[in-house]
């Protein structure tokens, strides 16, 4: 219709024809959704149970391919209906405003010409002839009232004004709805397919590309606005108050958003950032530069995991979170943490970003962290939580900052820590979950400053610190849960929790760089980090510095009898020099097989076991 739409046409659209439509969209996404959903719950599993070799491997390896077909053709069938509901939502606006204004020249006996312009009759009497004024015609503008120009005679027949008022209403209804017609129109236009059967990468990239487009037109239609602003619990409630039909379209339209809300649901937002991550997927295979592929290698990963078979003996995935900005973000929790009794959210540390590395080495922690817990408790969920911007350290970094470190970041991030902890508070179904809250390395900071925050940590019952060099604390009991429930995992060999205080560092310099040289010889940025530490040190002890023992960077050592938490056994680890171990002590809190009874003591804190572990003596 567009440049050609008149006002007769706009009167006889049939918004309601539009939204038919819409909803046989939205049957195809739905059954595309349902198909997809069998093929990974039901049929992945039961070859994978079942069925051993190379037949069942490309069996496999079809139906994800499959899966992700009908994945694709969940989401652009979601678009399109989604763009068909918001263009009838949008005409119908314009076309009140003409209908009004056929009323109202009906009442009043006017004559809408085809044209759009309004006649009226003989009315009034000539104030010197006496005679009555004849009838008219007018012609309508689209130009706003307060930019049209002041008519420079006003006609006397008491009709005229009236008439051009109407004009003016139908020319603006109908340049208006015009105008939402070649807006829709282009976007459905790109809303189309390739022939054939195979989703290609490409087909993922104008994905990507579609859902911005359809995200961009229908922001009045889906009015009821995404509560950013409100709390947890009331994004919770605003979600709840949803008819079935508008979360579909939040879905298909604004996955990211949803996925990435505090407060709402895991299944939803499990669903939303599944398709986020294909979406993200095809923007950044276009691009070719290094970051791009960096986050691309860490989401395909991620990705590969959540397609996987599942093994009965791990807790199924839920992606809670996804995003490329910053360093990355992603959430992932290992069970449902809306069902479960016992939930637990990791941040990790330095160097960790949205890369491959993270998408083996954290989430197997958090996996690792799970499927312990379960032994004692199998209510039990584990998440790693990537919800902020941790350091990423260099040699030059170990160098120049020995007086900041980077604190700010965890302060930004505690603020963000907080905000998704009271989301699983909101959204869990038991009446009083336990909620432990663990931080490792950089992370313990984060975690540390969250909970000395007014209120403290949402929800949690129990902190674990693990390689930490310091909440910014100087006791336990200023982490909101009681000294009791704070825990500190502190091998004697990783050098990060033995991190002079600030004012030792001074004169640490040289050490620091050339351990940092070493180390990033030997396990990139996060060697550079650990082992510079550790040269650091050694220089630190070389110049015989004497200073308080209980101090570290950030506040007290809360592996120290001062900090007064409650310190359990880990494994001493490697040295870091003298067994060439680098930072193996810093990263072995969670591994059952490097760290076993640190791993345990771990799980039984997080299933609510506290007082069942191995305690070591503070230092």
């Amino acid at each position: 219709m567009s440049g050609a739409l008149t006002w007769t046409q706009l009167r006889a659209v049939k918004c309601s024809e539009l939204e038919g439509a819409a909803d046989g969209w939205g049957r195809a996404s739905n059954r595309a959704d349902a198909a997809r959903d069998r093929i990974d719950k039901q049929l992945l599993a039961n070859i994978a149970a079942s069925q051993e070799g190379e037949a069942a491997e490309a069996a496999i390896a079809r139906l994800r391919e499959l899966s992700r077909d009908f994945q694709y053709v969940y989401i652009e069938c979601g678009l399109i209906r989604t763009t068909l509901n918001s263009l009838a939502h949008e005409l119908r606006g314009p076309q009140r405003k003409l209908l009004n204004a056929l009323d109202d020249a009906s009442g009043l006996k006017f004559t809408v010409h085809e044209d759009g312009s309004v006649g009226y009759p003989a009315a009034g009497e000539h104030m010197i002839t006496g005679d009555e004024l004849p009838e008219g015609r007018v012609s309508g503008s689209a130009v706003p009232p307060l930019l049209a120009q002041p008519p420079a005679l006003t006609n006397p027949n008491p009709n005229a004004a009236r008439a051009q008022e109407i004009a003016d209403t139908i020319a603006r209804a109908v340049s208006e709805a015009r105008e939402i017609d070649a807006r829709y129109t282009g976007t459905l236009r790109k809303l189309t397919a390739r022939d054939g059967l195979s989703v290609t990468d490409a087909m993922w990239t104008d994905a990507s590309g579609d859902a911005t487009a359809v995200r961009g037109i229908t922001a009045d239609y889906l009015r009821d606005g995404i509560p950013t602003g409100g709390t947890p619990a009331e994004r919770t409630a605003w979600w709840d108050g949803l008819t079935q039909e508008r979360r579909e379209e939040y879905l298909a339209v604004c996955p990211d958003r949803i996925g990435n809300l505090d407060g709402i649901p895991a299944e939803v937002r499990d669903a939303a950032n599944r398709d986020t991550m294909q979406l993200l997927m095809g923007k950044l295979e276009g691009r070719d530069d290094e970051a791009s592929g960096t986050r691309l290698a860490g989401l395909r990963e991620i990705d590969r995991q959540l397609r996987a078979a599942r093994d009965p003996g791990v807790p199924p995935m839920f992606l809670l979170g996804i995003g490329d900005e910053g360093n990355g973000r992603a959430i992932v929790s290992y069970g449902n943490p809306d069902t479960a009794r016992n939930i637990s959210a990791y941040v990790p540390g330095l160097g960790t970003a949205l890369d491959a590395d993270f998408a083996k080495d954290d989430l197997k922690r958090a996996r690792d962290t799970a499927i312990g817990a379960r032994e004692y408790d199998r209510s039990s969920a584990s998440i790693v939580w990537l919800g902020y911007d941790a350091p990423q350290l260099s040699v030059g970094h170990v160098v120049r900052n020995t007086d900041v470190m980077f604190a700010d970041q965890a302060q930004v991030g505690a603020g963000a820590y907080n905000e998704f902890m009271a989301g699983i508070s909101a959204t869990n179904e038991n009446d009083d979950p336990h909620v432990t809250a663990i931080g490792h390395s950089y992370g313990s900071l984060t975690v540390g400053q969250a909970a000395q925050r007014q209120g403290g940590v949402p929800g949690a019952d129990d902190i674990i610190l693990l390689g930490s060099p310091g909440t910014g604390a100087k006791s336990a009991d200023e982490l909101g849960v009681g000294k009791g429930h704070v825990y500190v995992g502190a091998a004697e060999n990783d050098p990060v929790t033995a991190m002079p205080a600030k004012i030792e560092a001074r004169g640490m310099a040289t050490g620091a760089a050339a351990g940092a040289a070493v180390g990033m010889a030997v396990g990139g940025p996060v060697g550079a980090a650990v082992v510079g530490i550790g040269g650091g040190a050694a220089a630190f002890l070389a110049q015989d510095a004497q200073g308080d023992g209980r101090e570290v960077w950030y506040g007290t050592d809360p592996a120290h009898g001062a900090f007064g938490a409650r310190r359990f056994k880990v494994e001493d680890g490697p040295r870091p020099v003298g067994d060439a171990g680098g930072f193996a002590a810093h990263s072995n809190y969670f591994n059952p097989n490097n760290s076993e009874e640190s791993a345990r003591n771990v799980a039984k804190i997080v299933a609510g076991k506290g007082h069942r572990i191995s305690i070591q003596e503070p230092r």
